[in-house]
């Protein structure tokens, strides 16, 4: 899959009520994508900017609806910046779809929910001479793994978490920029809708048939291993989630990395969402991923991952980053507010 977005558009983004704690694609794509982003769209935090939620990306204005977006800039899509669990289309969204195709921008959206499959935005859409562009749509062609990723000529590197959202797209993105400013032939392998947003090509593991997913992780691979030294593959949920594991076993078999990098968020106890399953401790994931990767092809975790935005000081921080580090028997950082020094180094 890939988008049909150029490093030069200009986008609107769309993150209605969630903004910015629960729209990790719009997130992602502030802080990660190298298209402007002229507008958000959340009915919540009308009149503010993207810097009163979220400092250290570009600013943007916060404004109530698409209209509104319209006048104060000249997008050239929409893209949708929140991905529910389930993925499904909230209905509150379609005027602000409407109003984008017939403004004439394209729309971008990372749903389970396709807008190339309505009928009234594929009309619209085809009326107005503009893309509607399903990130989440795979590939037709996709066949079973052959086992053949360990066969690229690249070290590969996968990102794994204690759960969904902790932090995994930050991590290996944030290690391919520090690898390249070392010197490192480094490449991105994105397997989400928000990495595959930014990154511009890739395929959704999520979306795939589950016989095929291994097979579409390991095409990912080989692909990129011929332009990189270095991959680093986007993770996703984890292997404890009552709903996702599939996704996560599939990306470590399919991908047959070399070494593991442990995400988790400080202070998190039960999977999100899921409130009813708790977090086991976070020593025995150490011992899952590398347990459950021994047999198809063994990986170690060498480092761990801390998200620790619900930490309000720099020293609450670094103390929850030590603490994570010692259960886990690894070094350890925040790559956020530390930097991934430690991580690079471990690899």
């Amino acid at each position: 899959m890939s988008t049909s977005l150029d490093p030069d558009d200009e986008v609107v983004v769309l993150a209605h009520e969630r903004f910015p704690n629960r729209a990790k694609t719009a997130v992602g794509v502030l802080r990660y994508a190298d298209y402007d982003v002229a507008a958000v769209l959340d009915r919540d935090h009308a009149g503010d900017t993207v810097a009163d939620h979220l400092p250290g990306v570009s600013d943007a204005p916060i404004v109530a609806d698409m209209t509104e977006a319209l006048a104060v800039a000249d997008p050239d899509a929409l893209l949708v910046g929140i991905a529910p669990i389930g993925g499904g289309f909230d209905e509150s969204w379609r005027g602000d779809v409407r109003a984008a195709i017939e403004a004439g921008c394209d729309v971008v959206a990372g749903l389970h929910y396709f807008l190339a499959d309505d009928a009234e935005f594929a009309a619209l859409a085809d009326d107005h001479g503009v893309d509607l562009v399903d990130v989440r749509r795979p590939p037709d062609d996709l066949t079973v793994s052959e086992g053949r990723a360990r066969d690229a000529d690249a070290d590969v590197v996968l990102t794994v978490g204690t759960d969904c959202s902790t932090g995994k797209m930050t991590t290996t993105l944030e290690l391919v920029a520090a690898a390249r400013e070392r010197g490192i032939d480094a490449g991105f392998v994105p397997t989400g809708q928000t990495g595959i947003m930014i990154a511009g090509w890739g395929i959704p593991v999520d979306r795939v048939i589950s016989d095929f997913a291994a097979g579409a992780v390991e095409r990912m691979i080989l692909d990129a291993a011929e332009d990189h030294d270095v991959l680093f593959v986007e993770g996703q949920g984890t292997i404890v989630h009552p709903a996702y594991s599939g996704v996560t076993c599939s990306l470590l078999h399919g991908a047959m990395p070399d070494s593991l990098v442990l995400t988790h968020s400080a202070g998190r106890e039960a999977i999100h969402g899921y409130e009813d399953f708790p977090i086991p401790p976070v020593e025995t994931y150490v011992d899952l991923y590398e347990d459950l990767s021994e047999s198809v092809a063994p990986a170690s975790v060498v480092a761990g991952a801390l998200d620790t935005r619900a930490q309000d000081s720099e020293a609450a921080a670094e103390a929850a980053v030590d603490d994570y580090a010692d259960a886990i028997g690894r070094p350890a950082t925040d790559p956020v507010r530390f930097g991934v020094s430690e991580i690079l180094d471990a690899l």
